[in-house]
């Protein structure tokens, strides 16, 4: 029970080192956010001068691999889907005139738009040919190292970043993507220091490029604020994410993230108005359901069921596009008790060729609603094999910890996750702390039985 009881205060303390850590890279000073100025119509009107363009010559190659560079911009912009299946379709048409060989940027246009399409596989080979036919340049290493990234080959998207910041000689917007991706990496290693470190170098290195990409500086801002939040610091998340929307108003991501630091900061009124802020500009399943959850709080039951069913509506429209959202759907049918073996099926087929952890934290979490306890615990392990800092990783864990007997592991797992972020998720956050509170009254009911009996066998 000592050594047990030991293991407990060390993850309390790892958390609070974690968070400490995290907060003290929050030093390094950001320039004060302004609005960037927006390329909307230039790049709108270079659009349609290009698809006119191609109209007109079908075999304008060079056309068609610009026009996929404008699109897929545009989907960063606003996740706007029709974009995407521009872009597929202009990639397509380019190949179709001029092959790979001597078309690399079509190669690397088909690239880019299989890893917003989530066929990172795909992507990840076209990548790997495309970095045959450039060897000397940076760009195939990035799309190579994402697609990566996406399938859980960790070790080999590193070499491929490193191979990028080499080539790239870490200049410009080559500079600002290498730091990016370390962000990631430290983060998905349980590094929050490093990482929050590495996302305010990419922002700054953004800010100093002349006339500063929009959605890029936006896009970092956001990130911080997502680092933010993950380690609990909610006045940082908020800030972070209010800087975002100065750069680039009306961005959706950091909108929808305000309405989640709002809700873990108490303010479920002031979290539904930015997530219905952030639907009417992109309805991504995740929104939905998030908004649903609040109206639930809320009290307002009907409404938070006809967002249920629009997520359950994305859902059968991704299925036809190519399973975009799949991840999101297994998620939110997981949390809330619905069609446990098809969200099961789901995760294990998309684990079959995405095999990162926050697949096997899906497949985790389905097995595990779906009674399917040992299938549960070895992913679950899976999931957690990078030591990533993350209390929704926690909160699963911990949740099947405790189904299975595990009751120091499961109470081990849950103080991490609460200590960590508390307010994680507007509903499960609760979920996790009432099961904690069962744990922990358990374990004093046996401490005191235990006590009991041995004071009686003294007399």
């Amino acid at each position: 029970m000592r050594i047990k009881g030991i293991m407990a205060v060390s993850i309390i303390l790892l958390g609070v080192f974690t968070a400490h850590a995290y907060r003290n890279s929050r030093a390094m000073a950001l320039l004060k956010a302004v609005e960037l100025p927006s390329d909307r119509a230039s790049a709108e009107q270079s659009i349609r001068f290009l698809e006119q363009r191609v109209q007109r010559d079908h075999e304008d190659f060079i056309a068609h691999n610009k026009l996929t560079g404008y699109y897929l911009q545009r989907v960063r912009e606003t996740g706007d889907l029709t974009y995407l299946n521009l872009a597929a379709r202009t990639s397509h048409a380019s190949l179709a005139t001029m092959p790979a060989e001597k078309n690399s940027a079509g190669l690397a246009g088909l690239a880019q738009v299989e890893f917003s399409s989530h066929e990172f596989a795909a992507s990840r080979d076209h990548a790997k040919r495309l970095a045959e036919l450039e060897s000397d340049k940076s760009y195939p290493q990035q799309i190579l190292g994402d697609a990566l990234l996406e399938l859980g080959e960790y070790q080999d998207a590193r070499a491929a970043f490193w191979r990028m910041e080499q080539l790239g000689g870490a200049r410009g917007l080559t500079a600002v993507a290498s730091e990016q991706r370390l962000s990631r990496l430290a983060a998905l290693n349980g590094d929050s220091a490093s990482a929050a470190r590495h996302m305010r170098t990419a922002t700054s290195l953004a800010l100093a490029i002349p006339n500063p990409p929009r959605e890029t500086v936006a896009w970092c801002r956001w990130q911080l604020g997502e680092l933010a939040f993950s380690n609990g610091d909610y006045a940082a998340a908020e800030q972070h994410d209010r800087d975002a929307l100065t750069t680039f108003p009306d961005f959706y991501r950091a909108l929808a993230s305000l309405g989640r630091v709002r809700a873990a900061q108490g303010d479920i009124s002031g979290a539904t108005e930015q997530y219905e802020r952030a639907i009417r500009l992109l309805p991504d399943p995740s929104f939905v359901a998030a908004l649903g959850d609040l109206y639930e709080l809320s009290g307002r039951h009907g409404e938070a069921q006809a967002q249920y069913a629009l997520v359950e509506a994305i859902a059968h429209l991704s299925e036809m596009s190519g399973n975009l959202y799949n991840r999101q759907q297994v998620l939110f049918l997981a949390d809330h008790d619905k069609k446990s073996r098809e969200a099961y099926d789901k995760a294990v087929k998309e684990f079959a060729v995405r095999k990162d952890i926050y697949g096997a934290d899906a497949v985790a979490w389905a097995a595990f609603k779906a009674g399917k306890l040992p299938e549960a615990e070895v992913a679950m392990k899976e999931a957690l094999r990078l030591g990533t800092q993350d209390a929704k990783l926690y909160y699963h864990a911990g949740m099947i910890a405790k189904a299975a007997g595990g009751t120091a592991s499961a109470q081990d797992y849950l103080q991490r996750a609460i200590q960590l972020n508390p307010q994680f998720d507007p509903l499960q956050a609760a979920i996790a702390k009432h099961a904690l509170a069962d744990l922990v009254a358990s374990n004093q009911q046996n401490s005191a039985g235990a006590h009991v009996i041995r004071s009686m066998g003294t007399r």
